[in-house]
């Protein structure tokens, strides 16, 4: 038996919707970066971008580990000597709540121009509307990513 190769005219994408309010963010990014990727097809193959759209709304709303806003640090370089410049997760939710979860998905896809190509399909708005509608997305489930801090930590 021959190893299946997916072609262009074999993949068939979709757009889905996510609501990220109260979501935890590496738990919601992995799901995020899963769907991205199109792991969750059996089509998969990991030379190909075979992966969906996926459209974050409530960006502003995602929660993080106590405490992990305010010591985590994101880094931003100009390019100069002396150019590093870092900001705490905190302002970054406060300011570019986008930003958050596009850095947090980043992270869980392959690095290059593969990787490149999957982010493109990722649209993150920090409100709970967005300008996709034509598309129909579907929401997508994501209750095992997604875990209240406020419940405690299950054993």
């Amino acid at each position: 038996m021959r190893t299946f190769s997916p072609k262009p005219a074999d993949i068939e994408r979709e757009w889905f919707e996510v609501d990220a309010d109260g979501a935890v963010l590496g738990r919601l990014a992995s799901e995020i970066a899963r769907v991205l990727r199109g792991k969750h097809k059996p089509i998969f193959a990991p030379n190909t971008d075979t992966g969906d759209h996926v459209i974050v709304v409530n960006a502003a709303k995602v929660q993080m580990s106590p405490g992990k806003a305010e010591t985590k640090l994101a880094y931003r370089h100009s390019g100069y000597p002396g150019g590093l410049r870092s900001r705490t997760y905190r302002e970054l939710l406060d300011t570019r709540p986008e930003e958050v979860i596009r850095r947090a998905v980043k992270g869980m896809l392959p690095k290059g121009p593969l990787g490149a190509q999957m982010l493109r399909k990722l649209k993150v708005y920090a409100g709970p509307t967005h300008p996709h509608q034509a598309q129909g997305p579907k929401p997508l489930e994501v209750d095992h990513s997604v875990r209240r801090l406020s419940q405690g930590r299950s054993a």
